[in-house]
Order: structure tokens, then C-alpha cells, then sequence
């Protein structure tokens, strides 16, 4: 056990107009299981990157820990070999038995090691890099984002695996995940950092309360601050009237006055003045105190879906349908029956290789995107409705290429209103500038997910949206379809996600 310890810490990209962290200060313990919340692009990958020593900085991160990071930057040569071949090449001195106990606690047998890596499925891969991570000691391990693409079974065991572990900083997006795996949260708020015990859920029941408290505090104290100006107003104004009797009066009307008076008048407007000064330094506190009470407020802007009415009820008929790739032997799937109606929410389920995204890519060529199926051979019934339009979300982001004004042009999208709805999902503008490739992938997400909400269509068609997606968005998202209820046919393996928005679930 041990603390690392974080001062004054300083980091900007260079290029880059604001630093990610600006004179940051906080210190964690190395027993912890600690997972790391924060928005897209806030940093979480970039600190994790500081602690191995990738970039220079300003200020001090004091620790006598080894970090590891995972996942490991496997090389295209890597892919082609055995895991038991390069694990010694990733991990120094790994031992391949302990990697072996290891993969039994993941439910793996040790034959996945001398099978070529890229045979393997993502779950299968996971869970051998996972081994390899947590073969070593007195390691303090920085995991990030380990379950994106996992299927529902490959997520439960490594869950539990996680849960049985310490000693590492967990980057997730996955609500259950940190529920079931963390006892300390590391937190980048707006504009702070904060160190809580407990899992995401204490926090965000923390975090609702302190907000409450915030925005109540923020309202009382905007109510005083109009009380004293009014109150500093009432008193000017009767200062002047009052210092406008010293010269000039009626001996008729005002026979107990005299020229002595004047002294009277300017003592008492002194002290009305005065009055006002004081009253405008009580005005100075009160803001001062109200200032930085919402600064970590998060704020969710309400989105908007543009859908289209089909006049089919019935928008897709799948009947004692088989697919398979022609170079296969085998079928993906078979004998898959279903009907997708409008106003239907439909989570296609099931694990990696299962023929989720496959089914995807033979509705969208029904659909009249002949190039998403051209090699898939089909067997029963599958009737997409006519002129159907399609707003899709692809899971894989390395097609996004060049500027975002580029990217709006070759879409045919407008740009103010595409940098809107970024700008509403929480992306900075000083991103907007950025090459698309120099994103990162929750950031690349979102600007395939603002594509989709600025498609009109009658049917959103998501495979795996949420990857990469920080919590914050997703909460914002499901609130979105559960106001708008599109008709959608998607695949998320988040269980909170898809519990809460579909209306059917087909199982592969």
C-alpha cells in the first residue's frame, strides 16, 4: 500500500488552446479499487498516459508504484502470433503459468494462448490481456475502458474478475461495471477534481444532493443580492433628494429653516451614503459567495429527434431467416423470426459472433445500401417496407477522416446546426477545429450519433452507440428516446441502457 500523490499538476497538447489540467492537486491510495468518471475528452485517458510517462508536464506525481497500462498496443505482426508467444514481449518478465491461474478465475482455458491472436474473438481477447495484466506484483494497474465491444456473458465475468481484484484505476462508462468493481471514485467535474469513497452510485446520489444544495444556495443568495439593490437604490435616491435641499428654500413654506441647515442636510446625506457603501460591500460578498456554486454542475441540454412517419405499420418481417458469409461453411444464425412495428424499440442480444451486426448489414442492404451485404447469402425471409429511410450509427469509427466542415459537406449536413448538437453533447468548441482522426473515441461517437439525430428517418438502426460514450451523455441519450420514442432496431451491451429503451429484445 501506498499513496501517489499529485501536485500542481500542468498538461496542455501542444497546439492546443486550453490545458486539460490546469494546477491540479489530489492524492489516491494504491489499494484502492478506483474508478475513474469524467466527460469525453476531460482527460482521464491522457492522466492515465502521464502516469506511465508518456508526456512532459508541470508540477509533480509522486509515487514508488510500477504502473501498467492496459490494453496493451498490440502490433499487426503481434496479431498474426500466439499470446504465448508475445506475452513476454508486452510484460516484462510475465510468467505463462501465472497467466494460465489467471485465465481459469476468467472462466478461460490455457488453449487460448496457442491459438493466433487475431482468431480470437474481443471477449476471448479481453480476457487473455487481462490475464496477462494481473499476472504480475505490486503492480498498480490502469485499466481502460476493458468491456467496450464485450457481449452481456463476457461483461458479467469480467466484472466478477475485476471485483475480486485491487490495486488499479478503472476508466469506465459502465454504470453496472463500477458498481460491481469500485470502492473509491476519481471524479473530473467542470472545473474541479474530487476524491470520493464508495462506487458510481453513492457519488451520483452525492453529486445530485450537492447540486440541489448548489442551485439553492445559488437562488438565495441571487434573491438577497436583488434585495440589497433595491435597497441600495432606495437609499441613493434619497441621498440625492435629501443633498438637493441644502441650497435654495422657501422662507414661507419652510419658516423654521435656516442658512445653518445646510450642515444638517450634509451630515445626514453622509450618512446615507455611507449606508449605501455598505450596502454595496454586503452586494460584494453575497456574490462572492455565490460564485464557482454551479461551476461542476453537470447540465444535460435536452435534445431533439427530426422522425419521419412511414405509412406501413409493419416496417420490418424477418421469417425462418438464415445468413451466413459466402466464404463460410456455416450459418451465423438460423431460423430467426420477428417484426419490427413503428413505435417499436427493438435491442438485438446475444454474444460476440452471434450475427447481430450481420443481421444489421443485410437489413441496410434491403434498405438500398447494397454495399453493406454483398458477401452474405441469405435463406428465408427478410422484407424490409418501402422507401424506408434509415438513419444509421456504425459501431466502427476509423471512417472518419479530414475536418468537421468536410465531414458536414460530404453528409450534406448543415454545420451550425451539426456543431449545435455537439456543442448540446457536451464537446468543447476548441475540438471543432481538430482533425476527426485526433478525437477521441467517445468524441468520434458523438459525431456519428449528432449525424444520426440530424438524419430525418423512420427508423434508427444503432450498433453499439454507446461505446466509449461517457455517463453523462448516455443519461442524456436515454432521455432523449424515451421522450421521443423513435422506431429503432439496436445492439448495447450496456444492461442499463437497453433495460431502460427497448421495448422488445430479440435473442441471437
Amino acid at each position: 500500500m501506498s499513496q501517489i500523490s499529485v501536485n500542481s499538476l500542468s498538461f496542455g497538447y501542444d497546439g492546443s488552446i486550453d490545458n486539460v489540467f490546469e494546477n491540479v492537486s489530489f492524492s489516491i491510495d494504491t489499494a484502492w479499487k478506483l474508478g475513474f468518471i469524467g466527460r469525453n475528452g476531460k482527460g482521464k485517458t491522457t492522466f492515465l498516459n502521464l502516469l506511465m510517462g508518456s508526456y512532459h508536464y508541470s508540477g509533480s506525481i509522486d509515487s514508488s508504484s510500477v504502473f501498467e497500462y492496459f490494453p496493451y498496443q498490440l502490433t499487426s505482426d503481434l496479431m498474426e502470433k500466439t499470446a504465448s508467444e508475445f506475452i513476454g514481449d508486452i510484460k516484462q518478465n510475465c510468467e505463462e503459468w501465472r497467466v494460465i491461474c489467471e485465465l481459469s478465475q476468467l472462466n478461460e482455458t490455457a488453449e487460448l494462448l496457442y491459438r493466433p491472436f487475431h482468431t480470437l474473438s474481443h471477449g476471448e481477447r479481453t480476457k487473455v490481456l487481462l490475464a496477462v495484466l494481473f499476472s504480475g506484483d505490486n503492480e498498480f494497474l490502469l485499466i481502460d475502458e476493458p468491456t467496450n465491444h464485450l457481449d452481456r456473458d463476457a461483461r458479467e465475468i469480467v466484472k466478477k474478475y475485476l471485483a475480486s481484484k485491487s490495486g488499479f484505476i478503472l476508466v469506465s462508462h459502465d454504470r453496472e461495471l463500477l458498481d460491481a468493481c469500485i470502492d473509491h471514485v476519481l471524479v473530473l467535474n467542470r472545473k474541479t477534481i474530487e476524491v470520493q469513497n464508495g462506487n458510481f452510485s453513492s457519488w451520483w446520489e452525492n453529486k445530485q444532493r450537492k447540486d440541489q444544495f448548489a442551485m439553492a444556495e445559488n437562488e438565495k443568495h441571487k434573491k438577497e443580492i436583488k434585495k440589497l439593490k433595491q435597497a441600495a437604490k432606495r437609499t441613493s435616491d434619497w441621498a440625492d433628494k435629501n443633498e438637493r435641499t441644502k441650497i435654495g428654500f422657501d422662507p414661507v413654506k419652510e419658516n423654521d429653516r435656516c442658512i445653518s441647515t445646510r450642515s444638517f442636510i450634509g451630515a445626514k446625506t453622509k450618512k446615507m451614503q455611507s449606508r449605501v457603501k455598505n450596502i454595496e460591500k454586503r452586494i460584494g460578498r453575497e456574490i462572492e459567495e455565490r460564485e464557482g456554486l454551479l461551476s461542476d454542475i453537470e447540465r444535460t441540454p435536452e435534445l431533439k429527434l427530426i422522425q419521419l412517419v412511414h405509412h406501413s405499420n409493419s416496417l420490418i418481417n424477418v421469417r425462418d431467416l438464415s445468413l451466413r458469409y459466402k466464404e463460410a461453411e456455416i450459418d451465423v444464425f438460423s431460423g430467426l423470426s420477428f417484426e419490427l412495428k413503428r413505435g417499436d424499440r427493438v435491442a438485438l442480444n446475444g454474444g460476440n459472433g452471434c450475427g447481430k451486426t450481420t443481421l444489421i448489414k443485410n437489413i441496410l442492404a434491403k434498405a438500398g445500401d447494397t454495399g453493406k451485404a454483398n458477401n452474405i447469402d441469405e435463406n428465408g425471409i427478410c422484407n424490409v417496407a418501402s422507401g424506408l429511410v434509415i438513419s444509421y450509427v456504425d459501431q466502427d469509427t476509423s471512417m472518419l477522416r479530414g475536418s468537421i466542415q468536410n465531414f458536414c459537406f460530404t453528409k450534406g449536413i448543415d454545420l451550425s446546426m451539426f456543431c449545435t448538437i455537439l456543442r448540446q453533447l457536451d464537446f468543447e468548441r476548441s475540438q471543432f477545429t481538430k482533425p476527426l482522426t485526433d478525437l477521441s473515441e467517445g468524441q468520434k461517437k458523438k459525431i456519428l450519433i449528432a449525424t444520426s439525430l440530424l438524419t430525418p428517418a423512420h427508423l434508427y438502426i444503432w450498433d453499439e452507440p454507446l461505446n466509449y460514450i461517457d455517463v453523462f451523455s448516455r443519461m442524456q441519450i436515454e432521455k432523449l428516446l424515451l421522450e421521443y420514442k423513435p422506431t429503432m432496431l439496436f445492439v448495447e451491451h450496456d444492461t442499463c441502457f437497453r433495460e431502460k429503451i427497448a421495448t422488445k429484445i430479440i435473442e441471437l
